[in-house]
């Protein structure tokens, strides 16, 4: 049976009842009572406003299957929602990062067949109108946190809601990072695989590391080879539980390396952090205020050149998460100018030295504070992509830190906004073109991991993952309307100019007309090849960095 029903109207408890017993199922007020709490409460949503909501209360529940047909890949429910194997996107402006025309594009089976103008099909093709919009591909955000277990707590927004709402957002795939399960990369990577068996859009994980031993090593190889994880992740924050050393930073940078992996890091001063937050404490400071005093910008900056230095000695690419301050968009901005010093000599690590170390803003920390967007430093540092850091955690998980900020669990928003928020602040200001937008939001992430031209195009034989944006519409972000299951939102009240009016994902109309049809278990896992365009030319720089050496020097032996 499709799960189309529609709720919009409806006296709110009187909606739930009704829609329990068209399919036979009796409930009284008090189970009708939870299922209502389970759709609108915490949300501030008036009445529940489309089927999407009453399928994640389903889940909760365990009775979607009363709903939808089984199925999923994953052997899940998933459900009946049709949607057509064939579509033509008509009269739009396609915009590639390299390259903007007028054309028509047909899908078929979830591939891109065509991109050319005055395509004709026939009647069992959906026919979507373009004129005067732009059709771009789908959003990938390269740093998520779903049903994430962090802080004695867990992300409010599991794989099936987050990227329900990243749909929604024009956002058709994302990046997760699997955190290892007492240090075990596979017990994480089975964990998170549970997790994203409802997923409704593609998917691929990063790996975080969080021990160093042989077995890691090992693991990292097996991840690599086997699993389809091109990505490791280091703290050098969070001194007692995810933190490394910079010895292990180092053996880890070798790891990556030796396997192709790109090396990610995020960057604080871990000791520096622990002693400010003491210091915040002692001076009475318990609030979230005393979260940013207790590390301030200098902190990541110092970390950010310590990372540098590190992957420099070992000649390894590097990507810096979550770039937050002046400080460390300034160090990755000299980096990236200077190209490559390794050890006091001038070697060409790639055919462009300006692609060795990667930084990646996060999109609050752009729209919250955009004095830096003008800095002459983010051109250089951060243009790249854009990342969320979607780490969502409701009112009353929040409250867990109220007379502790230590306590607070971190995190924002972000999954479902970037795609509008970056248009908005980016384009609209003039700072950036729109070939340069389909760059930062998706091609560039799909680049460094190695997934692009099947993710980051609309080129023949790229996936159909699709938006439709019409640049002259315009919004306000509001908790009241957004998909994500939080009950709050960051940008609430911000009103951006652009929509996103349709999302296309697998070759699927999953957004139209405001309306969201996400489906459980359609979501796939994208395996990511390592040695991506990074590495190029580092073997070479290796064999010229050691033939410079001149050493060891031969000495005359004594004749004593």
């Amino acid at each position: 049976m499709a799960c189309a029903v529609q709720l919009a109207g409806w006296d709110r408890l009187g909606c739930v009842l009704t829609v329990f017993s068209v399919v036979g199922l009796e409930l009284d007020q008090d189970a009708a009572g939870f299922v209502l709490f389970c759709v609108v409460g915490g949300v501030g949503r008036v009445c529940v406003r489309s089927w999407f909501w009453f399928v994640v209360c389903l889940e909760k529940l365990n009775v979607v299957g009363l709903f939808c047909d089984a199925g999923s890949e994953y052997g899940g429910p998933q459900c009946g929602i049709q949607s057509s194997s064939k579509i033509l996107i008509k009269g739009g402006t396609v915009v590639n990062a390299h390259h903007q025309q007028i054309a028509d594009v047909y899908v078929e089976d979830g591939i891109v067949v065509a991109v050319q103008p005055n395509i004709n099909v026939g009647d069992d093709v959906k026919v979507l109108d373009a004129t005067g919009k732009f059709v771009m591909p789908g959003g990938i955000d390269p740093h998520t946190h779903l049903a994430m277990e962090f802080m004695g707590s867990e992300t409010i927004d599991d794989f099936f809601s987050g990227q329900a709402a990243a749909l929604a957002g024009g956002t058709t795939m994302h990046i997760d990072f699997v955190i290892p399960i007492n240090g075990s990369l596979t017990a994480g990577f089975e964990a998170y695989e549970k997790k994203a068996k409802n997923s409704c859009m593609d998917y691929g994980f990063h790996m975080a590391i969080t021990k160093w031993d042989e077995v890691v090593s090992d693991e990292m190889e097996v991840m690599v080879k086997e699993k389809g994880i091109n990505s490791f992740k280091f703290f050098m924050a969070y001194k007692g539980s995810f933190m490394i050393n910079d010895e292990l930073l180092i053996e880890g940078f070798k790891r990556c390396k030796s396997l192709g992996a790109l090396a990610m890091v995020h960057a604080e001063n871990g000791d520096a952090v622990f002693e400010g937050q003491k210091r915040m404490i002692e001076l009475g400071i318990t609030g979230p205020e005393g979260h940013a005093l207790s590390r301030p910008p200098l902190l990541e900056g110092e970390a950010t050149t310590r990372a540098i230095r590190l992957a420099e000695f070992v000649n390894t690419p590097l990507y810096v998460v979550h770039v937050m301050s002046m400080d460390a968009m300034e160090e990755i901005a000299k980096a990236r100018k200077a190209g490559p010093n390794f050890l006091n000599t001038t070697i060409p690590l790639c055919d462009s030295c300006r692609q060795r170390v990667i930084g990646e803003p996060v999109v609050s920390g752009l729209v919250l504070d955009d004095s830096w967007l003008w800095h002459s430093d983010f051109v250089t540092a951060a243009k790249q992509l854009v990342g969320t850091d979607h780490c969502a955690f409701n009112s009353t998980q929040k409250a867990f830190g109220i007379d502790d900020f230590r306590k607070i669990p971190n995190g924002v928003n972000g999954i479902e906004e970037r795609m509008h928020l970056v248009w908005d602040t980016m384009v609209e200001s003039g700072q950036i073109s729109v070939t340069d937008y389909v760059r930062l939001t998706s091609t560039e992430c799909a680049r460094i991991f190695n997934v692009y031209p099947r993710k980051g195009a609309i080129l023949v034989g790229s996936d159909a993952d699709i938006i439709i944006f019409n640049p002259n519409s315009s919004f306000e972000i509001t908790a009241r309307s957004h998909h994500s299951r939080l009950d709050t939102n960051v940008y609430e009240g911000r009103r951006v100019k652009g929509k996103v009016e349709v999302t296309i994902a697998g070759g699927r109309v999953v957004w139209e007309n405001d309306e969201l049809k996400a489906v459980p278990g359609s979501g796939k896992f994208i395996e990511m090849r390592p040695f991506n365009y990074l590495f190029h030319g580092l073997d070479k720089a290796d064999a010229k960095y050691l033939s410079s050496l001149q050493a060891p020097v031969k000495r005359l032996k004594s004749s004593t």
